[in-house]
């Protein structure tokens, strides 16, 4: 994938999971990788393994700092060409038995959804125009989690923005990718027993999908769920929205 040589990426959420893999199949493919996270030794960790990259601590839900990331990004690289909105988190709550209280409910939508949104603005207005702009969405955008109702709601709410954006920055040449996988193992899923996908081939399909200018990648499950959902809406919202 010789187009990622010498591109500047940076990539929310990438000490771990899909994140990780993301940073590494941008390394491998010769990209400049900077990932961002929350916490030292996830951080410490990264930089250690991958001295080639740049790993910063930053909370994306601080919007605030969103310009002191791009700061520390562009004082290393002198720029940003790709953008990958990776960070998220899904937190299961039951409206009937506990509901949730208005500080957590609001918790969930800042990472899940306001975050990716307002740094994507940040980026722009910054380094206009961007190559490509990564979304790593799910499957529960599409139908959501009965376990999680906020989070399939913040996803829905993040591919209906990547739709919009792609329109409007298609005159520029910016790529918007948005990318639906299915459960990925990862620590977060350690105790779901469901068939899971592995984060490195979520972000082969990711790398493979920016290469050929895919507006979505579809992963494992996810791929034929459209599809179903349009000629058994109902069975397959059920089985999906349980899983």
């Amino acid at each position: 994938m010789k187009e990622f040589a010498g591109k500047r990426v940076l990539i929310t959420g990438g000490t771990s999971g899909i994140g990780l893999a993301l940073a590494d199949a941008f390394r491998a493919a010769g990209a400049r990788v900077a990932v961002c996270a929350r916490s030292e030794e996830p951080l410490a960790a990264f930089a250690a393994a991958r001295p080639d990259a740049i790993a910063i601590k930053a909370d994306i839900t601080d919007l605030g700092a969103l310009d002191r990331l791009l700061d520390e990004v562009a004082a290393s690289f002198g720029g940003l060409d790709i953008l990958i909105n990776n960070a998220g988190r899904l937190v299961e709550h039951d409206f009937r038995t506990a509901p949730p209280g208005p500080s957590e409910i609001a918790d969930d939508f800042a990472l899940n959804l306001l975050a990716p949104v307002a740094l994507t603005t940040v980026a722009l207005a910054r380094h206009a125009p961007l190559d490509a702009i990564v979304f790593i969405s799910s499957g529960y955008a599409l139908v959501s989690p009965t376990r999680a109702p906020t989070y399939g709601a913040a996803k829905a709410g993040l591919h209906g923005f990547a739709g919009g954006l792609r329109r409007q920055l298609e005159p520029d040449g910016t790529h918007v990718l948005e990318v639906l996988p299915p459960a990925v193992e990862t620590p977060a899923t350690a105790h779901r027993r469901v068939r899971k996908v592995s984060a490195e081939a979520v972000a082969s399909v990711t790398l493979q999908s920016l290469e050929r200018k895919k507006p979505l990648a579809l992963i494992g499950a996810a791929r034929m769920l459209p599809t179903m959902l349009r000629l058994f809406p109902s069975a397959v919202s059920r089985a999906v929205s349980n899983t």
